[in-house]
């Protein structure tokens, strides 16, 4: 199947109470098999009717995305997830009690109307409510499941607002909402409820630390970002969660990562300029707040110096973190060296973007 070019509609929608005229004409663009950008409140998802196998196919094409990648639905209620699986199991119930709507993904048995197209041809679904008045009036108003990944070209930084989609979608898709700057900046995460013990396949939105307070025995998944990011695993088989297999979020430049307690990153990262430096290269450093006047105050100065947050406010950090990604590639150096963060609540989130970001470019310097 071709990818169809389309004449990309705009339209700012209130986010609060999104207009009915412009929902009336959204939904319908879903249920005749178009392409919608809408906001939830992770990013910016592109959706289609997720019952309709051609619509969801037109996703994969226009995002380039590879086909052994599954994708989310997305839903409004509870009716339209007993139509999606074979199995509601009561562990699957309390968390969506818990956590819906909200960032939170559970994997399920696949209902045999879900198309396989949705899930990568695997035998579970994965299915989200997301919480956003935009996103579930929409939801409602098509009256079907909707299909969404992020509403960006695959490999790029997921789109915070209707401004990225822009960048990477118009001409390729029929209509973008723009409801304004999303509110968390990171995706949902996705927990595995098919297996013996409910499993972290991507971190997310929802921390681990909020999983286990309502279920103990969750568990983060073995497979690091760096490796699941790597193209280690056969190009047939289907990754079992959405943005596992290859490398996401990255920016055109390449990025080097640094990990390991804060002084030895500070460290580290002086060191390996200088070294970029004396190669001839131009190097910018993404850094935290508090590590800011180091790298300013360093003889000579990165040729750019960008603060991605408080390493004490991480919330706001993951908000602009595909933000501040994506304008990498507008800046004049040749390479970012990137400050890792702690791995609790959402940083957990924030190291699996980063290290997917830098495809595989790490360093964990010794003590």
């Amino acid at each position: 199947m071709l990818h169809r070019t389309a004449i990309t509609d705009y339209l700012i929608v209130n986010p609060i109470e999104p207009q009915a005229e412009y929902l009336e004409r959204a939904s319908r663009l879903i249920r005749e098999g178009g392409l919608v950008a809408f906001p939830t409140e992770t990013v910016y998802g592109l959706g289609a009717n997720a019952l309709d196998p051609e619509a969801v196919q037109q996703i994969y094409l226009a995002k380039g995305r590879p086909l052994d990648n599954p994708l989310i639905v997305h839903i409004a209620d509870w009716d339209s997830l007993e139509s999606l699986t074979t199995e509601i199991s009561e562990v699957a119930r309390l968390l969506g009690e818990r956590f819906w709507p909200g960032p939170l993904t559970l994997v399920l048995p696949r209902h045999p109307q879900v198309p396989l197209e949705v899930t990568a041809g695997l035998e579970t679904v994965a299915v989200r409510w997301p919480k956003h008045p935009v996103a579930e009036a929409l939801i409602r108003a098509a009256g079907v499941p909707i299909a969404a990944p992020s509403a960006n070209r695959s490999g790029r930084p997921s789109p915070t607002e209707a401004s990225h989609v822009m960048e990477d979608l118009v001409g390729r898709i029929e209509l973008i909402l723009d409801g304004g700057p999303v509110g968390l900046g990171v995706e949902s995460t996705v927990l595995d409820l098919t297996g013996t013990v409910p499993t972290i396949l991507r971190p997310g939105g929802i921390t681990q630390e909020q999983l286990q307070a309502v279920l103990p025995e969750v568990r983060l998944g073995s497979a690091s970002a760096a490796e699941t990011a790597s193209a280690s695993a056969p190009e047939s088989t289907a990754a079992p969660s959405p943005g596992m297999k290859y490398g996401h979020y990255a920016p055109e430049k390449p990025l080097i990562l640094v990990e390991g307690e804060l002084e030895v990153i500070r460290r580290q990262i002086l060191e390996t300029m200088a070294q970029l430096r004396a190669n001839g290269a131009k190097v910018g450093i993404l850094a935290s707040l508090e590590s800011y006047p180091i790298y300013k105050e360093a003889s000579p100065p990165p040729d750019y110096l960008q603060v991605m947050g408080s390493r004490h406010d991480l919330a706001d950090l993951a908000l602009y973190l595909f933000k501040t990604l994506r304008e990498c590639d507008l800046v004049d150096v040749d390479i970012f060296l990137v400050e890792g963060f702690p791995e609790h609540g959402l940083g957990l989130a924030i190291m699996d973007r980063l290290r997917r970001a830098c495809r595989g470019q790490i360093i964990k310097p010794p003590v």
